[in-house]
């Protein structure tokens, strides 16, 4: 099933997604301090391509750093956010579209704090959250 999803996904919504977040990660790149945002954008961008079967968790090592890289990061992670949120309300028209809408929905956060966050596999949330 998750196969299907994001087969769906990719052609619904994933692919423009993707394209939005290299666009932005390229940019940023370009600036040479705007280099770790870029990185983590292109990091968010191959999750936006194929999302389902992943999670979002807390990374373990989450410390202050991250919490100033995500107060830079909130110009990009906003307008990343409001890309999902429109997007997800396309998709929540139709009902094929809600599991996609969700899914967007699912990309919030993460687009707008990616740093102390990591994207693991879902069977392998568990283990990430209790740190084994």
């Amino acid at each position: 099933m998750r196969t299907i999803l994001n087969l769906i996904w990719v052609v619904f919504c994933g692919f423009w997604m993707f394209l939005l977040y290299t666009l932005i990660a390229i940019v940023l790149c370009i600036t040479i301090i705007g280099i770790p945002w870029g990185l983590a954008c292109f990091k968010i961008g191959r999750y936006a391509l194929w999302p389902f079967g992943k999670t979002i968790v807390r990374s373990r090592d989450h410390s202050g750093l991250s919490t100033i890289a995500n107060i830079i990061w909130i110009i990009p992670g906003l307008i990343l956010a409001i890309g999902h949120i429109l997007t997800s309300i396309a998709l929540a028209i139709t009902i094929i579209g809600i599991p996609l809408a969700l899914g967007n929905l699912k990309l919030v956060p993460i687009s707008l704090t990616p740093f102390g966050r990591e994207i693991v596999p879902v069977d392998d949330a568990h283990s990430a959250l209790v740190g084994a």
